[in-house]
């Protein structure tokens, strides 16, 4: 029995987002089933780092098309699935394009912002590295405790349910923490850039 179009993409709903990776190589409309299931997330990642509608509608489109472009260059090991890969390549466009929007507005104050560490490669490279340097050295100085709950929320983009039950700590201490946290990154931050003017 041959099954329709239709069915066939159900079919394909079930399916992990890795399978569904490689068969869009092959059959690119089962991309849209990925788009269906991060887009609105996506969205609320990169608003978060551009505050603009607008320009985060722009930065999901771009990581859309740069995790079409890249799906052959993805490979599922332990620690590594599409979502934390899809994450990384939003999280590193949503930073590169907000570095862009403020050179163009006069005003490169990156310090309120983490970058991902293993960064994608873009015509940007050298701005990109020398903000995530930056940011390297900052949380490497700041304590343990602290710098792993920034990884966790900016990094790993796990929510505060979660990072609360892995730390053993309350929302209201978890967001505390993260709150003192962002606080000590951003004064290490800016000693250190003071320093590299």
């Amino acid at each position: 029995m041959l099954l329709t179009k239709e069915k066939k993409e159900i079919i394909w709903e079930n399916e992990k987002d890795e399978a569904i990776l490689r068969a869009s190589q092959e059959q690119p409309h089962l991309f849209r089933i990925l788009i269906n299931r991060y887009e609105e997330a996506f969205l609320r990642k990169a608003k978060s780092v551009v505050f603009e509608n607008e320009e985060s509608e722009d930065i999901v489109q771009e990581t859309f098309i740069k995790i079409y472009r890249y799906a052959k260059k993805f490979e599922k090991r332990e620690g590594v699935e599409f979502k934390s890969w899809a994450y990384k390549i939003l999280m590193n466009t949503s930073f590169t394009h907000y570095a862009k929007l403020q050179k163009t507005r006069g005003n490169i104050e990156f310090q309120d912002f983490l970058a991902a560490g293993n960064l994608h490669p873009t015509e940007n490279f050298a701005l990109k590295q020398e903000l995530s340097n930056g940011i390297q050295v900052a949380l490497a100085k700041m304590p343990n405790p602290l710098a792993l709950v920034l990884k966790a929320y900016y990094f790993e983009d796990k929510s505060y349910a979660q990072i609360a039950e892995e730390q053993n700590v309350t929302l209201p201490a978890l967001k505390m923490r993260l709150f003192r946290a962002r606080r000590l990154f951003k004064k290490h931050y800016e000693v250190d850039k003071s320093f590299n003017e």
